[in-house]
């Protein structure tokens, strides 16, 4: 396995890889040998980011079959990073040269194989493999230990706690999020994540301002362990992601670990994953109507809640531990 991920805190990337290498020693302990970011000789070489040292590796001996996992492409990164020109067009020809020095490929949403196709990789040499997460590490709690947590972070008992996670940028409709805050006083909206690549944030200057004096009815919690969001799952009664681009979002897959209902801006690639399991908006206006429904009718809360529970059925850690022990062995065997 080869990876950088877990160094920038915060990223999805680096929780799927975490996830990942859990998953296989969890389940395969005698029949797969993991060895990280080592170089030497290996029947399948994984590799989970794009970093320079990674590339030239590929063209060592003994890296045996070579697998890349695209979390991203070029058009993913607008409204994340602030690339200048010509920076920006040389790094984007440099994903994809890195994706075509691969054997094949893992694509964690299927909407990304005609994208990749289109930069010339054939599609037999395409996987798609969605994400998944541990019911061990992303679980519902019971109301009682609800109730703490929410005596433990000041938050009333009766009140709606609107939840959104992940990365202060553009691209994740923060400033959506802000806006829905600020039209919905009586709620208590709180968004975990914080500023991952600092001031190379698209959009940083603003959403800076706000973070750092929010409304009284918001919080930013900052980036914070992977292991504290489940209590911030189990603390809201709807989880937000207005995000305007995503891959396959590893938060809505905690969501749904957790049971929480989830409210998506409605985006075509969600159509192929997860349609059917979630409430769609298509702006924030609609989200904006969404939500006003969801805090008066407690029956469609509990249709959303149900539907977690059965998304987080369909992407469970056992399901994908099959899948991923039968890619491993058949690119062994082609290797």
């Amino acid at each position: 396995m080869f990876s950088s991920a877990t160094k920038v805190k915060g990223q999805g990337v680096g929780s799927a890889y975490e996830e990942l290498i859990s998953l296989l020693k969890t389940h395969f302990p005698d029949e797969f040998k993991i060895s990280i970011n080592k170089y030497g000789r290996s029947e399948i070489s994984h590799y989970h980011t794009i970093d320079p040292q990674f590339y030239l590796s590929t063209f060592m001996p003994g890296r045996g079959r070579k697998i890349g996992y695209v979390h991203f492409l070029p058009e993913t990164i607008e409204g994340s990073l602030k690339i200048p020109q010509p920076f920006r067009g040389i790094f984007y020809k440099y994903i994809i040269a890195f994706y075509k020095r691969m054997d094949h490929i893992v694509v964690v949403n299927p909407t990304f194989i005609p994208k990749l196709t289109a930069y010339g990789i054939p599609e037999e040499k395409i996987s798609y493999i969605p994400n998944f997460v541990h019911k061990s590490e992303f679980y519902e709690m019971s109301s009682e230990k609800k109730q703490a947590l929410r005596r433990q972070m000041h938050i009333e008992q009766d009140k709606f706690v609107i939840l959104g996670i992940g990365q202060v940028q553009e691209r994740k409709g923060v400033k959506d999020f802000i806006k829905l805050a600020k039209n919905n006083p009586d709620l208590h909206f709180i968004w975990a994540g914080g500023f991952s690549f600092g001031r190379m944030t698209d959009g940083y200057a603003d959403l800076k301002k706000v973070v750092d004096n929010p409304p009284a009815n918001l919080k930013f919690t900052g980036i914070i362990d992977r292991s504290e969001l489940v209590n911030y799952y189990n603390v809201a009664n709807l989880f937000l992601l207005p995000s305007y681009n995503e891959l396959f979002p590893m938060s809505v897959l905690e969501a749904f670990s957790c049971g929480t209902p989830v409210l998506l801006r409605d985006l075509d690639l969600y159509h192929a994953i997860i349609e059917g399991y979630y409430a769609p908006a298509k702006d924030v206006s609609e989200m904006q109507a969404q939500i006003s429904y969801l805090t008066k009718n407690t029956d469609a809360l509990k249709t959303l809640h149900e539907k977690s529970n059965e998304a987080s059925a369909q992407y469970s850690e056992e399901h994908l531990a099959n899948i991923w022990h039968g890619f491993y062995m058949c690119q062994a065997r082609e290797g």
